[in-house]
């Protein structure tokens, strides 16, 4: 939404449950900022201002957790959106079928999801706002941001869906999960109705489309829905299963069809990306602080490169999916971690070892330094906040032992 790095936007985490405060872990975590700050200009503001009609549909999940009247004010259409369907506080909803929840609480809590009946799939019904909206601002330059709940917990497939590919489950085969499968079937059938909207719209070559997820798959070892393999670890990781996923992009008089790219990128190059293939100027004040790069020199020639040295990560926070406070950096096809807990770092090259599982920090020591120093220096000058060492910390207590951190 900013194009900035979290660590330069301090909304490093969301859900506060994963801040671990009242258990005994070795370092107490920074305050976040659980919420936009109204003072970031949104890629919605931004081309708003310049004449695009915009709109939300889908996960949102950037506003406070205090009263209902405050959460509304963080909403996507205080940040920039004139439209905003089931955007709210949640990450989740309660169900993926109609009326969308699993408790009574969600009854009164999921707002602003779309109507329905009984029967209605929240994936089908969010396509089918989102076709009533490009049919709305067709004749108009217009962004929509169409973040699917799906795929996420809870894991539920439509039953026909899920028939089918439990048909197809066989002995040896990485993924099993059938109902995992029919959610990601979903997500691919509603993107192609877009697609097709657009065609039948006869504005297929004037409309740009980015396709993307924001972690890799929930895979911590513990009978979890799907795997990552090759890489390592998934969800809420320091490791590559946490981290890489997809990106596809599609500009009709700009990307060659069906070519591919080895260059990484991350998701706030979106940003400057959106406002060079617009011709949108943005906010200058706010531009300044980007640390997202366009990606149109690899959007048009695929074999190119950006004018960048490294990636950087920070997420100084407790995490179920496995992760402990860290920091990381990729430069050059090698990444390095950094955990918080007690200093120690990893290093692996991407390009031999993608499931990271050589640790060459002691090999590599003069590399693996030069990557520390230049991580710490990114760090510092966005003043990113960092855990600090719990006094209370007891090693010989169990893990969910209470221990008051400061």
């Amino acid at each position: 939404m900013t194009g900035m790095n979290p660590a330069r936007t301090r909304v490093t985490d969301w859900i506060a449950g994963h801040s671990y405060k009242y258990v005994n872990k070795p370092v107490n975590i920074p305050d976040w900022v659980q919420r936009l700050e109204h003072s970031r200009v949104t890629i919605a503001e931004a081309l708003r201002a310049d004449g695009y009609r915009t709109a939300h549909i889908g996960k949102w999940h950037l506003t406070p957790t205090e009263n209902e009247i405050e959460q509304r004010l963080y909403w996507p259409e205080h940040h920039g959106f004139e439209l905003n369907v089931a955007g709210n506080r949640w990450g989740l909803p309660g169900s993926y079928f109609w009326p969308y929840q699993r408790e009574s609480r969600w009854a009164t809590e999921m707002w602003n999801m779309p109507p329905g009946k009984k029967g209605d799939y929240l994936t089908d019904e969010l396509t089918d706002e989102a076709i009533k909206i490009v049919d709305y601002f067709q004749d108009q330059p217009f962004f929509l941001y169409l973040p699917y709940y799906a795929v996420h917990s809870p894991i539920e497939g439509k039953p026909s869906l899920a028939k089918e590919f439990a048909n197809k489950v066989e002995s040896g085969l990485r993924h099993q999960n059938a109902e995992y499968a029919a959610m990601v079937a979903s997500v691919d059938a509603s993107v192609g109705r877009i697609l097709d909207k657009l065609d039948k719209l006869g504005i297929s070559d004037r409309t740009a489309i980015f396709l993307t997820g924001d972690n890799g798959g929930l895979d911590n070892g513990r009978g979890q829905p799907t795997e990552n393999a090759p890489l390592r670890a998934g969800k809420g990781s320091a490791y590559e299963g946490g981290v890489r996923v997809p990106g596809v992009a599609r500009i009709p008089g700009v990307t060659p069809s069906g070519a591919t790219c080895d260059e990484p990128i991350i998701s706030y190059d979106f940003y400057p990306t959106i406002l060079e293939l617009t011709g949108v100027a943005g906010d200058g004040a706010h531009n300044r602080n980007l640390d997202g790069v366009s990606l149109m020199p690899v959007l048009k020639d695929p074999s190119g490169s950006l004018d960048r040295d490294s990636l950087v990560w920070h997420y100084p926070h407790y995490h179920p999916g496995g992760a402990v406070p860290h920091s990381a950096i990729r430069r050059d096809g090698y990444r390095l971690v950094e955990f918080h807990t007690d200093g120690h770092v990893e290093l692996y090259n991407l390009n031999d070892d993608i499931g990271e599982s050589n640790d060459l920090a002691d090999v590599q020591s003069g590399r693996a330094e030069q990557m520390r120093d230049e991580l710490h220096a990114y760090l510092s000058s966005v003043d990113a906040q960092m855990p600090t060492p719990n006094p209370q910390y007891d090693a010989d207590q169990p893990s969910g032992w209470p221990g008051k951190l400061k």
